[in-house]
């Protein structure tokens, strides 16, 4: 039995939507729902809430497409997307926007499932990259803030890099504190008192 999951499906073809809609119930999922009206898919994604979402497009204008890329960038669901015609750059443009599968000509019944299954799991990991990405930046960010913490103790009070350091953590612990919060609250009573 596969994972229960919200499906949006978007298509303004009714023939090609069922042809999709088919292969997934075929594959055991239940909640799929249908957007014929490319204008309402915002307040769609907003009311239905899908763990995923398909977007079939015939022959999609550039306006189309950037409009789809757009709503991509914000929903941050795995989004399967079928084509009949692309060109590398809709493709570049597609993967930049964060489409987890882009199918051209690829429309097929019993093709659904494994784009599905493959497209969940390439958002999940690329999920998991942006996150640790975002986890080292932001560690990255925090040894920053902590040098120049220890540059400011060491030029005011004349300590070592050691000293400085065993200040600002003996700071925190007795504060119960992180050491990168003490260190940002010296460097911005440093930023108010000036040279």
């Amino acid at each position: 039995m596969p994972e229960a999951l919200s499906i949006l499906l978007i298509d303004d073809n009714a023939i090609r939507a069922s042809i999709i809609e088919a292969g997934l119930r075929e594959a055991g999922h239940t909640a799929v729902h249908i957007v014929t009206d490319i204008d309402e898919v915002a307040s769609q994604i907003g009311m239905i809430a899908p763990d995923v979402v398909i977007i079939d497009l015939e022959n999609p204008n550039r306006d189309v497409l950037e409009h789809f890329f757009a709503l991509s960038r914000i929903i941050e669901r795995p989004i399967a997307m079928f084509v009949d015609k692309s060109d590398p750059a809709e493709i570049e443009a597609a993967v930049d926007a964060g489409v987890s599968a882009y199918v051209v000509d690829g429309l097929r019944k019993d093709r659904v499932k494994p784009i599905l299954d493959m497209a969940i799991v390439r958002f999940r990991a690329f999920s998991r990259l942006r996150k640790e990405l975002e986890a080292a930046r932001s560690e990255l960010q925090g040894r920053k803030v902590i040098d120049k913490a220890k540059s400011i103790l060491m030029q005011s009070r004349g300590l070592s890099e050691d000293e400085a350091y065993s200040l600002l953590r003996t700071t925190a612990m007795n504060q119960n504190r992180k050491i990168l919060d003490i260190a940002q609250a010296l460097i911005t009573a440093s930023d108010l008192l000036g040279p």
